[in-house]
């Protein structure tokens, strides 16, 4: 999928992210600001800040925050949301995640919420935030990470496979989704960008499949569904799908990862 594409992709469904629990709230949207322990002088870009919910949750404790998006209609949505709220020191732009259209050196915390699966090419932007960071800045990340392995040998390989079969079933439901990479992939991909981890996490979070799948047809959810019933025992594992209270749940897993510069 183009960046164009994903641009009228996002805009067709940009007011749905105001009020989208998963980005409005979230346990690792509390949790990220703790990790960062922003300080009040700090200037922090948000990066594809979408309706502006991470850039707003750090609003409080910065001197400045900038939020940056790919699609054009995301930016008067989150103004508005941040004038709603009195958020006087929050900006918006719209930019490419690949060419940040800032000076090297300009944030004290570069920040990105459940964004990276879309990105075309995850080091790209993790070197421009790398670029974009005065020495000792921070960038702290979330996504959504799948199972994966550094071993060799055939349980890793299951992994590996669970971890791909994971990433096929999100991108059917989204062809925007590019790649959820692994843990073990955001613990090494900083260090290209010269940059350390210096702390990172998981946390689990538990969707309704009749919820998240709601608005495709429902020949592509009963593809999706069967996806989901039938995943391979890696797949399944890490999936945790459970059909116990009438409606269809399942798993999915966030990373969360402070690098240093």
């Amino acid at each position: 999928m183009s960046k164009q594409q994903v641009q009228q992709q996002f805009g067709d469904n940009a007011a749905a992210y105001v009020g989208s629990p998963t980005h409005a709230q979230g346990a690792s949207l509390a949790r990220l600001v703790a990790l960062v322990a922003p300080e009040p002088d700090w200037r922090v870009l948000d990066v594809a800040t979408a309706a502006g919910h991470t850039a707003l949750a750090f609003a409080p404790h910065v001197a400045a925050v900038a939020g940056l998006d790919l699609t054009p209609q995301m930016i008067p949505l989150a103004a508005a949301l941040a004038a709603e709220r009195g958020a006087a020191n929050v900006s918006f732009t719209v930019g490419d995640v690949d060419d940040l259209p800032f000076g090297d050196g300009a944030f004290d915390a570069v920040t990105c919420r459940i964004a990276p699966h879309h990105f075309p090419d995850i080091g790209r932007f993790i070197a421009e935030a790398a670029r974009v960071l005065r020495p000792g800045g921070l960038l702290a990340v979330v996504d959504n990470i799948v199972p994966g392995s550094r071993l060799r040998g055939k349980k890793a390989d299951r992994q590996r496979a669970a971890g791909e079969y994971v990433n096929t079933f999100e991108k059917l439901r989204d062809p925007s989704h590019v790649r959820c990479l692994s843990h073990e992939e955001w613990l090494d991909a900083p260090a290209a960008a010269g940059l350390t981890v210096e702390a990172h996490e998981t946390l689990d979070k538990r969707l309704t499949f009749e919820t998240w799948a709601a608005r495709h047809t429902p020949e592509m959810q009963t593809r999706l569904r069967v996806l989901l019933l039938r995943a391979p025992a890696a797949a399944a594992e890490f999936l945790d799908v459970r059909t116990d209270t009438g409606l269809t749940t399942f798993r999915l897993r966030e990373g969360v990862y402070l690098a240093r510069k």
